[in-house]
């Protein structure tokens, strides 16, 4: 199969898409981009890659950040985890507040805020500091793509600054308890972390592991056993798109997690992973550009799950 010609396909086959949808604005920073920008890459196991559009340019890769976290939690914690964090659907917004006042401060799943803020809690309890919990996402991060990354100190203090909904969620969860480190610290590890800078071809190589069950295909480092990479595929299926979840399972059929920079990851089981990037949002949060390129992916390639 020729997944350059694919490629060049899709980016001909999209570009109408591109002026559809708002960037992200709740967060100032991230309104600093080019809008139209889009780009594509995919790495196949074997470690061949293919790439199309702007590939190189590095974005905000915010909830993405998500699927790192909750791995190495889940390495840490086991089904521990499962106790404060669940693995339902939400269906709501990703940063509702009333499903988790009824449901006493314990989030659906890890990929909501909520349910971020939890894991990141989580690793703080584990690593002591905000400082070594950071360091050890950076560094795991780092080693899944093979490069040095960083975050962005002003995406950074302008979620610090205007991130008022997540502040009052982790109060709300830590007046049921389920927030065990100083608010404060929690929230500027998670932060940190979803204003981490990285570009589409780093992206889809971190998500190699995941699409071959946890093991580096390259080094054969085993990052996380088959059975936790199963858990993350099929949260990234059921729940990485926030309350449109469902509809992106219809629509592309790979697990998959966006963010609100504008990127998405997905990754085809024992093939490949891929990263899109379209900094245009739908009104669920997610790139609407990237969400149709994916869809005209798997349509052309014939390699949904389904």
């Amino acid at each position: 199969m020729n997944y350059q010609t694919i490629l060049e396909e899709i980016y001909e086959q999209i570009q109408p898409e591109l002026t559809k949808g708002k960037v992200a604005s709740y967060i100032p920073a991230l309104k600093q981009v080019d809008s139209d920008d889009f780009a594509m890459s995919i790495h196949l196991l074997d470690g061949t890659s293919y790439n199309i559009g702007s590939y190189n340019k590095k974005f905000s890769i915010q909830s993405i950040s998500k699927v790192f976290t909750f791995s190495m939690a889940l390495e840490l914690y086991s089904t521990k985890l499962y106790k404060r964090v669940w693995h339902e659907p939400s269906g709501n917004p990703f940063n509702s507040l009333i499903q988790l006042e009824y449901e006493k401060g314990i989030p659906r799943n890890p990929f909501i805020n909520a349910g971020a803020i939890v894991t990141t809690d989580t690793l703080l309890s584990y690593y002591k500091t905000k400082e070594k919990a950071f360091e050890a996402i950076n560094n795991f991060i780092n080693k899944l793509c093979k490069e040095d990354i960083t975050y962005n100190k002003e995406i950074f203090d302008s979620e610090l600054k205007h991130g008022f909904r997540n502040q009052a969620l982790a109060s709300l969860m830590k007046s049921f308890n389920n927030i065990k480190n100083p608010i404060e610290n929690t929230l500027d590890t998670y932060f940190k972390q979803c204003s981490l800078m990285m570009n589409c071809e780093q992206l889809a190589k971190s998500m190699l592991y995941l699409a071959n069950h946890g093991e580096d295909p390259d080094t054969k480092e085993i990052y996380i056993n088959s059975s936790r990479a199963k858990r993350v595929n099929s949260l990234m299926l059921t729940c990485g798109h926030y309350d449109a979840s469902g509809d992106f399972a219809f629509h592309v059929g790979l697990p998959g997690k966006s963010g609100v920079g504008g990127g998405i990851v997905a990754v085809v089981p024992k093939k490949m992973s891929i990263c899109v990037y379209s900094p245009r949002l739908n009104a669920k949060g997610n790139s609407h550009a990237g969400t149709k390129a994916l869809e005209l992916f798997t349509s052309k390639t014939k390699l949904s799950i389904f």
